[in-house]
């Protein structure tokens, strides 16, 4: 990316993903007996030839069929035997879609004659990455594993879009290792003798339904997806916001929940209290309080790199890691492993909606109920409702496409000075902070990537807030994978993240963006559906507060910041690819040191993204056994 050499994580990657990475699958389609490889510890998946499963317990790998006619479900899939046998007359008849609705959250294998499909699902947590050769595909959940086949280094443009955008399907196809071929959100991998593409099976937008009726059906989606993951293991969650004590509560009709509050004196919020008088009147509720500590900041675990597990990608929860240990140190302290703990993750991303919906309604020549929410999210914010509209206004007037065009044009600038996100117009893909680190030539790349994908974006969403809800949902379902490594590898615990089932994120996005995110009301859709039911208290359906990291998230960066600095320093490998450059970094942790306003997102997205690289060149090894005469990677 530029002049000199490039670091080596830029050059080869052959990343132990068997060991390092828990758990992974991955199959090949192609001419001959075999692939002539085959992943390190795999298992067979049944029924699949020449597919695998790394890592994944043996009663979370079942299938129906054989041969020419197969199904195959990895994860936590609500479909019994039974389910999956009936099932197979959809795959005889190619109805991909139909394999995606079942409670949980798994990959798909399907095979109908010579057509293989693998889909993973909506939210990004079973992700789906191919590469062809000469003799066919090979595809996986790991797009590690596949560039470890032959050292495919990582892909610096794409990575500058990840942190330039923080959007997954920005760049669409491309990944964060050159040679492999992501599939975007709401596509399957569909192989057939022809070829292997990435084909959509899920609408960009839906049908709109409105919040009443959608309110049973959200119910009965989220409550599915929390009793498929109970069965006879140990139960905790998190009992904090509204989404996590609902989580709680129906898990703990079905059995003992040990429900913990993470309460660090220095957040001053209500979570606790609204959590003791919630144990105190839901049955098999167990309350536990996890005291925060000194060690308990933002970015303490990046100096020990070793502590951390090796993710498929960048994963913010490396800068949280310590609170996230403190919480699995109490649950496990409690229950016995393995248990499943359940976190509220998504639950903002599909319940409410951000105030970008107000281009949406400006778009569609709505003003009067434009003006209306907009006084009411001005009164919020306590600004004017002139300066709500001229924010939205912009995004109002152009596409997904034009705007990329227009970005592509405002990074070929010199950057301007850092405003704060809240004080930009509403875009449909926001440039972040880090997009003003990069050198000229990254940004002149990211520009060119930006073009051309701007000429690929057939069939994108015609409402800005149907893009933003699915880019969202693909970030935090990413971001929540690497939180799940970190359970697993730390301490043996399933991480159960409902809000990014497939069912339920289809039940709440049909609800439209002016209905969940209404400023009149908090989450409106969650209350609708449970009020009267029984599940939660009343007393928490009309809770208006939600806590917030920003005091942990300050205290670590002023303490860390030297460590940051470091980080990201002249030995950074990103500074190495000019993905970021010292003097605006410096300068915007000495803003955070003298407690002003801190472009925190960009900073979590750049720190993670330095761990990782360095993970990946410090466990340098091969994922890939021999098989017979051909020769591995």
């Amino acid at each position: 990316a530029t002049s000199g050499p490039a670091p080596a994580l830029f050059q080869s990657t052959e990343v132990n993903f068997e060991e390092r990475l828990m758990r992974w699958s991955t199959g090949w389609y192609g001419e001959g007996s075999g692939p002539g490889r085959a992943p390190g510890n795999g298992r067979p998946v049944p029924g699949c030839e020449a597919a695998w499963t790394v890592g994944w317990p043996a009663d979370r790998v079942r299938a129906a069929g054989s041969g020419p006619l197969a199904l195959a479900v990895v994860g936590d899939c609500g479909a019994d035997d039974q389910q999956l046998g009936r099932a197979l007359e959809r795959v005889r008849a190619k109805d991909w879609r139909a394999l995606t609705r079942w409670p949980g959250s798994y990959l798909t294998i399907a095979r109908s004659g010579e057509a293989w499909a693998v889909i993973g699902d909506l939210a990004g947590q079973h992700p789906v990455y191919w590469r062809t050769e000469s003799a066919g595909t090979w595809w996986s959940t790991s797009a590690g594993a596949l560039a470890a086949l032959d050292g495919a280094p990582v892909d610096p443009t794409a990575l500058a879009a990840h942190l330039a955008f923080g959007q997954p399907d920005v760049l669409g196809q491309r990944s964060l290792f050159r040679t492999v071929n992501r599939v975007p959100t709401g596509h399957l991998l569909l192989i057939r003798p022809e070829q292997s593409a990435a084909v959509r099976y899920e609408p960009a937008e839906y049908t709109p339904v409105n919040l009443h009726e959608a309110a049973p059906i959200v119910r009965a989606a989220l409550s599915e997806a929390v009793a498929v993951r109970v069965g006879d293991r140990p139960v905790s969650a998190d009992l904090a916001g509204l989404d996590s004590t609902t989580l709680a509560c129906l898990a703990a009709r079905s059995g003992p929940v040990d429900a913990v509050t993470f309460a660090d004196e220095r957040l001053r919020d209500d979570d606790l209290a609204y959590a003791v008088r919630t144990a105190a009147t839901v049955p098999n509720l167990a309350h536990h309080t996890v005291p925060g500590s000194l060690d308990t900041v933002y970015y303490e675990a990046v100096g020990d790199l070793d502590r951390l597990p090796v993710t498929d990608a960048p994963s913010a929860y490396v800068v949280t890691a310590s609170i996230k240990r403190a919480v699995l140190d109490t649950v496990a302290v409690r229950t016995r492993v393995p248990g499943v703990h359940f976190t509220g993750a998504a639950g903002d991303a599909v319940l409410s909606a951000p105030s970008a919906y107000l281009a949406d309604l400006l778009r569609e020549g709505q003003h009067r109920r434009a003006f209306r929410h907009a006084q009411a999210h001005a009164r919020l914010r306590r600004t004017s409702v002139l300066s709500v509209l001229r924010r939205a206004r912009p995004a109002s007037r152009t596409d997904l496409p034009a705007s990329w065009r227009q970005l592509a044009a405002t990074l070929r600038q010199v950057p301007g000075e850092w405003v704060p996100q809240a004080q930009q117009p509403v875009g449909w893909t926001p440039l972040l902070a880090t997009a003003g680190w990069m050198s000229p030539d990254v940004r002149g790349q990211l520009a060119n990537a930006l073009d051309t994908a701007a000429g690929h974006s057939a069939g994108a969403p015609r409402l800005l807030a149907a893009w933003a809800d699915r880019q969202d949902l693909a970030r935090v379902g990413t971001e929540t994978s690497g939180w799940r490594e970190i359970a697993l590898a730390g301490h043996g615990i399933e991480i159960a993240a409902p809000f990014l089932d497939n069912e339920v994120i289809r039940a709440c996005l049909a609800v439209p963006a002016d209905e969940r995110g209404a400023p009149g009301r908090y989450k409106p859709l969650l209350a609708e559906a449970f009020t009267g039911t029984g599940v939660l208290p009343g007393f928490v359906l009309s809770r208006v507060t939600k806590g917030g990291f920003n005091a942990l998230a300050y205290a670590g960066l002023t303490r860390h910041a030297p460590v940051l600095m470091d980080l990201l320093g002249s030995s950074s490998r990103l500074a190495a690819a000019g993905l970021v450059t010292q003097a605006p970094v410096a300068r915007m942790l000495a803003r955070a040191a003298a407690g002003q306003p801190t472009a925190q997102g960009a900073l979590h997205l750049a720190v993670a993204a330095e761990v990782w690289l360095r993970q990946l060149e410090a466990h340098a090894a091969s994922s890939w056994w021999e098989v017979g005469a051909r020769a591995a990677a």
